[in-house]
């Protein structure tokens, strides 16, 4: 298993992530939505009931054509760690979600693939975690406060939080939604 893999109990995670959907009721239907890494589609899944648009990529696509249910997904399959920085190219998304999922050089792209007006939503595992199981490497690991500096500037935050979690096991993570402001909510 690739150092970056997830362990094979979340692996058998079909809910959506509490912290997505706590966040997901603020995209309009119709919304477009970037669902990277996005494994076996829960959270595609999750944004295709609420009737967005869903992009969803990762490296191994078979998992999701059992969410084929029309026009409102597409999927991308791409290896985000060997493919160019934005595979799915200039586009802007009313949110764009990350779970489980660290590859820093494509952070910054994240950001920039955010529309004003719309969110990113992004969970994963934390420095403290290689006390719990994998990852373990630092090289998959946010370090405190990472997220939060990588959308200063950039992104209104909404919520974060860096702390250790029992359930669905326990781990090490960090999340935050955080929100591009409309242009003219800008100055």
């Amino acid at each position: 298993m690739p150092p970056n893999s997830p362990s094979p109990a979340h692996d058998s995670l079909t809910a959506a992530s509490p912290w997505i959907q706590r966040f997901a009721v603020q995209v309009a239907a119709g919304g477009r939505i970037l669902d990277v890494a996005s494994g076996g589609g829960r959270h595609s899944r999750l944004f295709l009931d609420r009737g967005c648009r869903v992009l969803a990529v990762d490296r191994d696509v078979s998992a999701l054509a059992r969410l084929r249910k029309g026009a409102d997904l597409e999927v991308l399959e791409a290896d985000l760690e060997c493919a160019p920085a934005r595979p799915w190219g200039e586009e802007r998304f009313d949110a764009v979600v990350v779970v489980n999922y660290l590859h820093r050089p494509l952070l910054a792209h994240l950001i920039d693939s955010v529309a004003p007006g719309g969110l990113l939503l992004y969970e994963t595992f934390a420095a403290g975690n290689e006390r719990f199981g994998r990852p373990r490497n630092p090289n998959f690991l946010l370090k405190p406060g990472e997220l939060l500096h990588a959308v200063s500037g950039h992104l209104r935050v909404l919520a974060y939080e860096d702390l250790e979690v029992s359930e669905p096991h326990p781990a090490a993570v960090q999340r935050i939604a955080a929100q591009r402001m409309a242009p003219d909510r800008e100055s």
